[in-house]
């Protein structure tokens, strides 16, 4: 992608002057980001993904009796769980579609200009008239994408984000907005993490949200961390602690120093190795989430064409090339393709052209696995 061309999607900004002037910063509306946007799933197939196991979906109802009650249901669903479509106020949220459909992925394959550590999934809500989930604020930069119907946001730099205690959704219990917006098909609204906001179905509406990842400084730390000692075994010294210097002891109850001084040093060791901590890293981030699986696949002998399945989540450092949650060495050349395999999502004839015995090797490997698919189709010169 050229991050310094126009794009439509952007509103005629370049991915350079969103990212400098929007992300994680203020607001923008788009009329027509994707023009003569239709539905990439019908309603009927929106609401078969809810009815399956290992897709996450969500049920929200709200009463209009002055107050809101909300009340929230998990999937599956099967149709009959789901609302008449005449009735009103209630959305039916199903996260992470394009895990379950290409022509979602491709969707978000639109919004690469952001890295793809940061890229999370796509939701898409379908909602009958006056359907929402209330006034909320989110933790992560959201694009919201009309792609049916009418849905009316409210929006506002909320500095008072107390919730409302008896609810099951985390609902601002004093939403104040400052901008209001009737979205049509084809129109975007991006907000910043944090940013209050409240969208109303006018009609019944379908609506995508693509979401970004926020890894939590704790649980980043912890899981690192995890990941790091399955290692520390293999790659610390078997040295046993000594101490020929210890003297008899009236309080046997406290502990040593030397001994605290000697754990200390082992762990440090073990985090001293900046490549093991990457390495930790990468494979994190690249964990296929738990209800993401790949099915085995024959291999043709002759790879014309590759592209990452869907589901597969491919990423590098200078060290490094990720790929579901394992890692490789990577350096010269090999390195260049598999990184143009993680950047571009495919490889063509020519890219494959120049791989090595062991990098075809290894990406009938990933064929294999299901994790890469061979497209097989030449590419026009």
């Amino acid at each position: 992608m050229n991050v310094k061309h126009p794009l439509t999607l952007l509103g005629g900004l370049t991915p350079v002057e969103f990212m400098q002037r929007h992300w994680q910063r203020k607001p923008l509306l788009v009329r027509q980001a994707i023009p003569n946007f239709s539905p990439l799933l019908s309603r009927a197939e929106l609401f078969d993904l809810a009815a399956q196991d290992g897709v996450e979906s969500r049920l929200v109802q709200g009463e209009n009796n002055g107050r809101r009650a909300w009340q929230m249901q998990r999937g599956p669903f099967k149709r009959r769980a789901i609302p008449k479509l005449s009735e009103r106020d209630w959305t039916l949220l199903v996260q992470g579609v394009d895990l379950h459909d290409d022509a979602v992925a491709d969707l978000m394959q639109k919004f690469r200009f952001v890295p793809e550590v940061r890229l999370d999934d796509v939701m898409i809500s379908y909602a009958s008239d006056g359907g929402g989930v209330g006034p909320h604020f989110d933790s992560y930069d959201v694009f919201l994408l009309q792609a049916q119907g009418q849905r009316r946001w409210r929006i506002g730099r909320q500095k008072d984000l107390s919730l409302r205690p008896d609810m099951p959704l985390k609902v601002l219990a004093h939403f104040e907005y400052e901008q209001e917006f009737v979205l049509n098909p084809g129109d975007m609204l991006y907000l910043p993490p944090r940013y209050a906001h409240d969208g109303v179905a006018i009609g019944d509406c379908m609506t995508y949200s693509v979401g970004f990842r926020v890894p939590q400084f704790a649980e980043l730390g912890r899981e690192i961390l995890l990941r790091m000692s399955e290692s520390a075994s293999e790659n610390l010294p078997s040295d046993f602690y000594r101490d020929p210097d210890q003297t008899a002891v009236d309080r046997p109850g406290a502990i040593p120093a030397a001994m605290q001084s000697f754990a200390k040093k082992a762990v440090q060791r073990a985090l001293k190795d900046s490549r093991a901590l990457d390495r930790a890293f990468g494979e994190l981030m690249t964990e296929p989430k738990a209800n993401v699986w790949f099915e085995t696949q024959d291999v043709p002998r002759k790879l014309h064409t590759l592209r990452l399945n869907r589901r597969s989540r491919m990423m590098y450092d200078k060290h490094h090339i990720f790929l579901n949650g394992e890692s490789w060495r990577a350096s010269g050349s090999d390195a260049a393709l598999m990184r143009e395999l993680a950047d571009t999502r495919e490889l063509n004839a020519e890219s494959l052209s120049l791989a090595s015995a062991e990098a075809l090797e290894l990406l009938t490997d990933w064929c294999k696995d299901g994790w890469l698919e061979s497209t097989n189709k030449k590419v026009p010169t």
